[in-house]
């Protein structure tokens, strides 16, 4: 839906949504999910905006670092390339988070690890399109790639955003609720695109009554509801293990592609969706020959 927007081929009947470009669809999708979720914790959960002021720049960071930069260059890198090739790149992710937690002896380099995190990697590829099976060595062929300098820049930068929020998220929520730590994270994200993208810019534009209802659904269905349960995952989960889940994303994209608009799924889609399972599940597998020495996660109600 985001590269449909940025194209100006979101249509509702004979409604057509004019094109909205990624740093405005970046700031609606934080901004709107706060000003929906603010009331909401405040009627009904009030106690979990409590917080030690000394971690406020932590929600800050997390805000600006995670959500807003990993938002803005993932939808720029699906407006100068591809789909394809930023889904891709940006699920080059789950690499970066097992080299930090390898490199600060958070986890141990098992092989089942290693194994399940390149197989996730393969797997979008192949889910996507980017890789095809060929009956000639190396047996498989790269396909359908739109390389651009300024695409595969901002696809690595929301790659390596990616992978900070699993991590930093994770942090926070061993001493936070996740309604706290997704709240004041919106919180920051929301205050970094106003002074970025000030509201007069914002009134310049012109934004028609389509626009606002489009980037409305859009916030609360890519934003609000999927942050709520992936945050609720890694109170649960280590970062590796959560974003090696997370790389299910494109395999569910597909998915609904070929359920709710027929279209169909090809073989090579179909061994990316099952090797991104086997990853998924591989890198899930607990270590029964050691004790885990790093984090300790428990889920906080």
């Amino acid at each position: 839906m985001g590269r449909a927007v940025f194209t100006g081929r979101v249509t509702f009947g004979d409604l057509t949504i004019p094109k909205v470009d990624p740093l405005m669809l970046t700031q609606a999708r934080t901004s709107i999910a706060l000003v929906v979720l603010a009331p909401i914790l405040l009627l009904k959960n009030r106690a979990v905006l409590r917080f030690q002021p000394e971690h406020l720049i932590q929600f800050v960071l997390l805000g600006i670092g995670g959500f807003a930069a990993s938002n803005y260059f993932y939808y720029l890198a699906i407006e100068r390339s591809s789909v394809a090739t930023a889904i891709v790149l940006q699920y080059v992710a789950p690499v970066w988070v097992l080299l930090y937690m390898l490199a600060t002896r958070r986890q141990r380099p098992t092989l089942s690890r290693i194994l399940g995190v390149f197989l996730a990697v393969v797997g979008c590829a192949f889910a996507v399109g980017m890789l095809t099976a060929h009956g000639a060595f190396p047996f498989v062929r790269l396909t359908g790639a739109r390389f651009s300098t300024i695409g595969v820049i901002a696809a690595e930068l929301a790659a390596i955003s990616f992978a900070f929020y699993n991590v930093y998220g994770q942090h926070l929520l061993q001493s936070y609720h996740r309604w706290t730590v997704l709240f004041y994270a919106l919180c920051g994200a929301a205050a970094f695109w106003i002074v970025v993208n000030p509201p007069w810019k914002i009134a310049a534009h012109h934004y028609t009554a389509g626009q606002w209802v489009f980037m409305a659904i859009f916030s609360m269905t890519s934003m609000l509801v999927p942050f709520s349960f992936y945050f609720a995952g890694l109170q649960y989960l280590d970062p590796t293990r959560a974003i090696v889940a997370g790389c299910l994303e494109p395999v569910f994209a597909i998915l609904l592609t070929a359920l709710l608009l027929g279209e169909l799924v090809s073989p090579a889609q179909v061994l990316g969706m099952v090797v991104v399972l086997c990853a998924a599940l591989l890198v899930q597998r607990p270590d029964r020959t050691h004790d885990e020495p790093g984090i300790v996660v428990q889920p906080i109600e």
